[in-house]
């Protein structure tokens, strides 16, 4: 069996990409955002920060905030046909 090249960010130049806009720091609010079960929030990588990223695969996705574990979430989202349960760091979810 071949053996895969690459890691976890492979193939994700343009979904891992901050606009011009958006470069500099990291927001303060957004890293230590309050979320409560029942939130609806979308799955939206931080560059910057790799702790808590979920796979690349989910980004864009939306999901409902089942409860917090440590300083990350828990998020219940539908993956095709699928529920799927993901740990994400509160920079990585967007408040919808």
């Amino acid at each position: 069996m071949a053996t895969r090249v690459g890691g976890f960010r492979r193939k994700t130049r343009s979904k891992l990409r901050k606009s011009p806009k958006e470069k500099g720091k990291i927001s303060i609010r957004k890293y230590f955002q309050e979320l409560k079960a029942g939130n609806k929030v979308c799955f939206k990588a931080e560059p910057a920060v790799q702790k808590g990223m979920y796979f690349p695969r989910f980004h864009g996705k939306t999901g409902e905030v089942i409860e917090k574990n440590g300083s990350c979430y828990k998020v219940k989202f539908k993956d095709g046909n699928k529920q799927k349960i993901i740990i994400a760091h509160p920079v990585h979810l967007k408040k919808l």
